[in-house]
């Protein structure tokens, strides 16, 4: 059973999400042969001020 743990900085919409799912689940589907409903994809939100990007935090950043 393919899974994909993805991370991300948080703000993205629920049909972003929902776009990602999809599109993680057809690459894994399509690149290792495994049925889609096998396919586990879990996002994970990170806080902007946990995510470092250059040594500042993608909050200072203002991403």
């Amino acid at each position: 059973m393919p899974f994909a743990q993805i991370y991300i900085i948080e703000g993205r919409t629920a049909e972003q999400k929902r776009a990602v799912i999809e599109k993680v689940t057809e690459a894994l589907h399509e690149a290792t042969g495994a049925p889609r409903e096998n396919v586990r994809v879990w996002i994970q939100d990170v806080p902007k001020e946990n995510w470092g990007i250059a040594g500042r935090s993608a909050a200072d950043l203002g991403r």
